[in-house]
């Protein structure tokens, strides 16, 4: 069993905590100005001294309006990276930016983007699992981007929404190190039981923290369900959102996905030989 360590900062404040306020907005269908109007009001909202991450949900730019992307998606991103990175330096925090539609010369991208403390964008991952029962796929080009990357020191992998139905992705980059899954999505609420059993299940399986942003709210064909929620890696619910519009706070400790492991050893005991 491996000591237990509390590392500090500078500061003296523990560096394997971890303050997440997520994101559980309703998003303006197709009108780009109105959600980045939001964020940025929601932002006056939070404690940065209490607050070290942001969490949004997919596609908070736009909505599911699908039909209009090559007029309102974000030319190479580069109107929604530099809001995050205003916001991230302005306010001292990372942002795990949800996703949004960004348009390149090899098509649309449902993109997620991170942001760290100083503004510098540290990873980028464009959805690999598309969802056709939405359309997805007559709008969209899929990912090819690895979900993992570093921030403050922590392996955290990023996901969003159908990707989660994918358990041999999830445990990908979890093989590499990540201890906190965040998943970004508009889930629809007819099947908001999914949501929270497969989140649920991907917490106890990688023995690692699921932060899980889901959207509130309607558009023109769909109904969705909310219920944002943070998973310790014993698969308990630290917090969990109702079907309305939120900021929910979770603080994680990282030792706790390190006591998990060391106390229930899945990954020296798989034998992948045989899968």
């Amino acid at each position: 069993m491996t000591e237990k360590c509390e590392c500090k900062d500078y500061y003296g404040k523990r560096v394997d905590i971890i303050n997440i306020a997520i994101f559980q907005m309703d998003i303006a269908f197709g009108n780009p100005e109105k959600n980045y109007e939001k964020v940025n009001e929601w932002m006056k909202k939070i404690n940065p001294d209490e607050t070290d991450t942001i969490v949004l949900p997919e596609l908070w730019t736009t909505g599911y309006d699908l039909t209009r992307l090559d007029e309102i998606s974000d030319k190479d991103g580069k109107r929604t990276t530099a809001f995050l990175q205003n916001l991230a330096k302005s306010y001292r925090v990372n942002i795990i930016g949800g996703s949004y539609a960004k348009q390149t010369d090899e098509g649309i991208f449902n993109t997620m983007v991170v942001v760290d403390k100083e503004g510098v964008i540290i990873h980028e991952y464009s959805k690999l699992h598309l969802f056709k029962l939405m359309n997805e796929h007559h709008f969209l080009q899929p990912g090819n981007d690895e979900p993992g990357f570093i921030m403050d020191n922590t392996h955290f992998a990023g996901f969003i929404c159908y990707d989660i139905r994918f358990p041999e992705w999830i445990r990908k980059p979890v093989l590499s190190g990540a201890k906190v899954i965040v998943v970004s999505a508009e889930w629809p609420a007819p099947r908001i039981d999914h949501w929270l059993t497969l989140l649920k299940a991907r917490a106890i399986e990688n023995q690692s923290y699921v932060v899980a942003c889901n959207r509130v709210g309607s558009d023109h064909e769909n109904v969705f369900g909310g219920r944002s929620i943070v998973i310790d890696p014993w698969g308990k619910e630290i917090v969990t959102g109702s079907d309305q519009e939120d900021i929910l706070y979770a603080r994680i400790d990282l030792e706790v996905s390190q006591e998990v492991r060391n106390r229930i050893p899945v990954f020296e005991d798989r034998r992948p030989d045989f899968y």
